[in-house]
């Protein structure tokens, strides 16, 4: 009976001490706490929603309005506008550089924003039409002149002026003629008729004016030097 006694008891948990106590207190404050927070986040957020469902409302609604730009929100918050602004059937964009100062812009789908008027956004710039309209005009031109200048191929350079007129100042109008007519190549210059260039004689003939002239040039260096 004593050992039957014995064993159940030591099979029996023991109670907890208080050091063990205290830390089950904290965790369940703990866990309390965090509980609190969630619900507290949780009930923001649904909060946060609905105001911007409201103002959602409020910009269709309002025919004069055609974009709206918000505040800057953080990440969670531009999350859910975009998700509203979704259901609501129109456009949203961030803009922003930090993450801090990032803000949402929303458009009516039949105002939805052209390429160019997001790349303003992007670079922090107001969206300005008119000089949009502008901008884009002169880039049609430009390359409407490019076109027609790639079809009519390279330009041919020519004098706007001669330059006899040009220098007349300086060495006067009939100078400056006769310096050009100076300048003019003369076509005759070095060239030899072709009737001079052709030997008439025969073999024989040259021959013996070769042997003449032999002769003579022997005979006077035979001749004595007189003193």
């Amino acid at each position: 009976m004593a050992d039957l006694l014995g064993s159940i008891l030591s099979s029996m948990e023991k109670p907890p001490s208080l050091g063990d106590q205290e830390s089950r207190r904290k965790a369940r404050e703990q866990a309390a706490r965090l509980k609190k927070l969630q619900e507290q986040d949780k009930q923001q957020k649904v909060e946060f929603r609905k105001r911007m469902e409201r103002e959602v409302s409020d910009f269709i609604q309002d025919s004069g309005q055609i974009k709206k730009r918000f505040q800057p929100m953080n990440k969670i918050e531009r999350s859910i506008l975009h998700d509203v602004v979704e259901v609501a059937g129109l456009t949203s964009f961030s803009f922003g550089e930090d993450d801090d100062c990032r803000y949402v812009m929303i458009f009516k789908k039949e105002f939805a924003p052209s390429d160019e008027e997001l790349d303003s956004y992007r670079h922090g710039e107001e969206w300005d039409p008119q000089k949009a309209e502008e901008k884009r005009k002169l880039k049609e031109l430009a390359q409407k002149q490019e076109e027609e200048a790639a079809q009519q191929g390279p330009a041919v350079v020519s004098p706007t002026s001669d330059y006899k007129d040009k220098y007349s100042h300086l060495i006067g109008k009939g100078a400056a003629k006769d310096a050009a007519h100076m300048l003019q190549a003369n076509k005759t210059y070095g060239c030899v008729p072709v009737a001079n260039k052709r030997d008439t004689r025969s073999i024989e003939e040259a021959m013996n004016e070769i042997r003449a002239k032999k002769r003579l040039r022997q005979s006077g260096e035979e001749l004595p030097t007189t003193s």
